[in-house]
């Protein structure tokens, strides 16, 4: 094949097979065939690659949050929160901007999927939104970018993953990333005084208020009295992971069985067809990560065969001394990936690449993990292919490139965040006591 490596080849071939709009996981397994073919290795290790890539206790976190994701917006709990926080805040100017941040967050504490919470909770965020002034497309930006923190706010997918990847505590990297997610939520404020277009007062008016006929605080306790439930799912998921009750992957058991609980018990909203719906969608959203996961297990193996690692690594590390200059050229190939593809398959072709470079220059794991995770969380409102974009448009009815613009100031106080994360790793080591 030339001076063509196998590996090099199966990277050419992927990239290929995204341009034919060959779906993600499709494109992982072909290239990583034809290379296995080429090395001269039998289609009979596929089935136990296949197994081995998937076969680990960790990534049983995956389905199950997705369905607690799932079980709580349709039992009624993300309507409860948002109606509790908007009493919360009155009249405040920008109420709903806020509003819509704080539950973008809180919900990325039950989801830990991006696009899962955009669809959640993103029609009543939106909708509130325009009530208080704001563009629908601005509106939009927001939930994508808030949503989008969800794979950074612990519990979190995409933090499970690097886990099993880079083999560290991921507890460790649960604890890590509360603080980052909540700066970078804190940036989103700065964007809200941009998508003011209405007389919020005016429109406030044609929405009746829950409650109308009680006091602001007569108000607000019945609202927290509704929503006590769903704001108890961080508090029971977090706080168990953290003392030690059950791990990360229990967690997701009982995040699932606690939403059935809720549902059944506490709001009496839970039936057979929600049920069956929620059932069929985190099926269908869970096969689509794992076959991924599988797929990729190919790919990261012929990674390893034929010595990518080490040979992009050094790449890597030959262009500069500057270890500032690296993690910057790392971190610019991250947000390139993120305007192509998913996060879950950016993990599985670079972290093989870039774990070795960052233990070769002796950073924390656990603070690279968290900037990872940041970074791949800008690539869902990145276009052409920001997934969390793509949602939102499709629960707003407008264009694409409208929920794009939308979304550009969030894009650039997300960018800030990257680079404050970056430049204070104590943000991200500080609760770990480093």
């Amino acid at each position: 094949m030339g001076e063509i490596g196998s590996g090099s080849l199966m990277v050419g071939l992927f990239f290929l097979f995204l341009i034919l709009r060959v779906p993600v996981a499709f494109s992982l397994g072909l290239s990583a065939l034809v290379a296995m073919w080429q090395l001269g290795f039998g289609l009979d290790l596929v089935g136990d690659l296949l197994t081995a890539g998937i076969a680990k206790f960790s990534l049983l976190a995956i389905p199950f949050f997705i369905l607690a994701g799932n079980l709580m917006g349709r039992l009624g709990i993300a309507d409860r929160m948002i109606r509790f926080f908007r009493v919360l805040v009155g009249d405040l100017p920008g109420g709903m901007g806020l509003v819509g941040t704080v539950v973008c967050l809180f919900w990325g504490a039950v989801s830990g999927s991006g696009p899962a919470s955009v669809a959640a909770i993103g029609p009543m965020i939106i909708r509130s939104m325009e009530e208080d002034g704001f563009s629908k497309a601005f509106a939009a930006g927001l939930v994508s970018t808030g949503a989008a923190l969800s794979i950074v706010i612990p519990p979190s997918i995409g933090l499970v993953i690097y886990g099993v990847l880079a083999e560290t505590s991921i507890a460790d990297l649960f604890i890590a990333a509360i603080i980052p997610g909540l700066v970078c939520g804190a940036l989103m404020l700065c964007a809200l005084p941009f998508g003011r277009v209405g007389d919020a007062a005016a429109t406030r008016a044609l929405v009746p208020p829950p409650y109308p006929g009680l006091g602001y605080g007569a108000r607000l306790w019945r609202c927290f009295l509704d929503s006590f439930w769903g704001l108890m799912t961080p508090v029971v998921i977090l706080g168990g992971i953290y003392s030690g009750i059950f791990t990360p992957t229990e967690a997701a058991i009982v995040a699932s069985v606690y939403a059935l609980a809720v549902g059944a018990l506490a709001y009496r909203t839970l039936n057979w067809s929600g049920l069956m719906q929620a059932l069929t969608d985190s099926a269908a959203s869970s096969s689509v990560v794992m076959l991924v996961v599988a797929y990729a297990g190919l790919f990261g193996w012929v990674v390893t065969v034929d010595d990518l690692v080490g040979t992009y690594s050094g790449a890597l590390l030959g262009l500069s001394s500057n270890e500032w200059v690296i993690l910057a050229v790392i971190m610019l190939v991250l947000l390139i990936c993120g305007m192509f593809m998913d996060a879950i398959t950016i993990m599985f072709i670079c972290l093989p690449i870039f774990l070795p470079v960052a233990r070769e220059l002796g950073w924390d794991p656990i603070w690279f993990g968290v900037l990872v995770m940041v970074n791949l969380a800008i690539g869902l409102i990145t276009p052409p292919v920001g997934i969390n974009l793509y949602v939102a448009a499709n629960i707003t009815r407008l264009p694409l490139e409208k929920v794009a613009r939308g979304a550009l100031p969030f894009l650039l106080t997300s960018l800030i965040g990257l680079a404050v994360i970056a430049a204070v790793p104590a943000l991200s080591l500080m609760l770990l006591g480093r």
